[in-house]
């Protein structure tokens, strides 16, 4: 008992002195960031469309590719150099595959029509933008490096080629964090990149600028990966949908930095769509041959399925508490499934997700299986080039010389000190918390969890709040599938959203209650309508 009162205080002084310092910061940062005005409003019905009937238009000759492929370079021309989301494009060879596209519909029609096109090109013509960690041709591959800045990939990531071989076209390459690393995306190399409904705030990260220039209407299907929630938050920060599949089901191969050691087995390659019924579609392509194991094409049937909700971590000393926004938001969705459905949402604790950034950190660090540590970040920082000191950065950064971010060499300083055994304890917690939720979800339950605890933050402000990733990050280490759904608007006019988890394999759950919660809430919503 006495323990708990003095870890109630401790976590107090704590969220007291990160208070103090957000508002210090938010002083002096105010004096030169008024609010942003809005984006330009989309005018080109074509961009209101999903993939999916974006494609069917296509193929019916209701629209040719080209109009599409156009219609996404103007509004990105119109609203990247406000968000600095696509760092890289290929405009012109996209129109150029798009001719190619319309072509190959003309020729279809005396072999086989609309059907046998649908079968082997499911997304003819449909643009599409990539993580700029990920390879695809011609395009840069830093991971915001800036000692990679003159990288270029020669060939295409496995998912990326898949989606090109089901003929959706690439449209370039978008901002991410500093070896993907980091909550914010933003790097020495391509700059920072801003959130669409408040220009003030940030876009979220790793995936930050596919988060962002999907949220702004400029692209409708994104390529992102996860391993911390690289996918999920910067989806729930731009309102958009986000999926993190089943561990192991989409290769990772093809993207910067590679994974090693047991990070192996936590970063994850998904969708991150504007449209909820395209998420299954696009990850039943980037899964190719390993599609089968979730059985994507099996009915679901909502009023079967047993739905859980848990509002927060229990009270993480290290983690901001859940808005009450977010905590009420998710209340809704839970009240509206019950009403919609006929199901019970049944609420529950459960204690060991206190522990989950400790868990995640600890098995970051671990060996993989063959007993090989993972690579050493600083190592990453350097790239096969001059060694880098944390320490040393860290001075230079102060001076305004280091070729680093701030939160970069954070990261490297903290694992000067992170231990690459777990403790008993952690190990411990997380095998508690992976049988429990096995157990509870089994192969017909849904979990409802926050996001993050915070709306979309300020620029930087993440600097301040380092561990809330955990709500996220936590699931990368249990191995479960989780879509991201946005859920309406906060009181400043900000993306709202919550998580919805199934068991492993189970991603058509979290796909199937996700296009309910689109129909139900209105899904993504145009950020110059806010």
């Amino acid at each position: 008992m006495a323990r708990s009162r003095f870890e109630r205080l401790l976590a107090r002084v704590l969220r007291a002195a990160v208070g103090f310092l957000l508002t210090l910061f938010e002083m002096l940062a105010s004096r030169r960031c008024a609010r942003s005005p809005g984006l330009p409003a989309i005018s080109n019905p074509l961009l209101l469309l999903s993939g999916v009937q974006l494609a069917r238009k296509i193929r019916r000759k209701e629209v040719t590719s080209v109009e599409a492929v156009q219609a996404y370079i103007d509004r990105i021309q119109e609203v990247n150099p406000l968000l600095n989301a696509v760092v890289k494009d290929r405009f012109s060879a996209a129109l150029q595959e798009a001719a190619q596209v319309d072509q190959l519909i003309e020729e279809e029609e005396e072999g086989g029509g609309e059907e046998a096109l649908e079968e082997r090109l499911p997304l003819l013509g449909v643009p599409f933008t990539v993580k700029e960690s990920f390879a695809l041709q011609g395009m840069p591959n830093s991971a915001g490096l800036l000692a990679r800045r003159a990288v270029v990939s020669a060939g295409d990531a496995p998912p990326v080629a898949l989606l090109k071989r089901a003929g959706a076209i690439p449209l370039g390459v978008t901002n991410c964090s500093e070896l993907c690393m980091w909550l914010e995306s933003h790097n020495r190399v391509h700059g920072s990149t801003s959130n669409p409904y408040d220009r003030r705030r940030i876009a979220g990260g790793s995936s930050g600028g596919e988060g962002s220039i999907l949220g702004s209407g400029g692209s409708v299907i994104g390529v992102g990966s996860d391993v911390g929630g690289s996918i999920r938050m910067p989806a729930f920060f731009n309102g958009i949908f986000g999926h993190k599949p089943t561990t192991g089901v989409v290769s990772n191969e093809g993207q910067f930095p590679p994974a090693s050691g047991l990070q192996q087995e936590f970063l994850c390659t998904g969708p991150m769509c504007r449209y909820a019924e395209d998420l299954l579609p696009v990850l039943s392509i980037m899964a190719g041959p390993n599609a089968h194991k979730l059985h994507l094409s099996s009915e679901v049937d909502l009023r079967k399925l047993r739905f859980f909700s848990v509002p927060h971590d229990g009270g993480s000393l290290l983690v901001s508490p859940v808005e009450q926004q977010l905590i009420q938001a998710q209340r809704k969705v839970a009240e509206r499934l019950e009403a919609d459905l006929g199901v019970k949402v049944q609420e529950l604790s459960v204690p060991q997700l206190k522990y989950s950034f400790q868990i995640w950190g600890a098995l970051m660090a671990a060996p993989g299986r063959d007993g090989k540590p993972p690579k050493a970040f600083v190592e990453l920082m350097a790239d096969h080039g001059r060694k880098v000191w944390p320490v040393w950065e860290l001075v230079k950064w102060m001076l305004g010389l280091s070729s680093h971010t701030m939160a970069a060499i954070g990261l490297a300083l903290a694992e000067m000190v992170q231990s690459s055994q777990p403790s008993r304890f952690v190990l411990e917690q997380k095998d508690q918390l992976q049988r429990h939720l096995e157990e509870l979800l089994g192969e017909d339950g849904v979990l409802l969890y926050p996001s993050h605890p915070h709306i979309a933050p300020k620029h930087h402000h993440p600097l301040f709040t380092p561990f809330n990733f955990s709500y996220t990050g936590i699931f990368n280490i249990l191995g479960l599938p989780v879509t991201q759904c946005p859920v309406g608007l906060s009181e400043e006019g900000l993306p709202l959203g919550l998580q919805l988890v199934a068991g492993r394999l189970q991603d058509r759950l979290t796909l199937a209650t996700a296009v309910h919660l689109e129909r139900a809430f209105g899904g993504w919503r145009e950020p110059s309508t806010t």
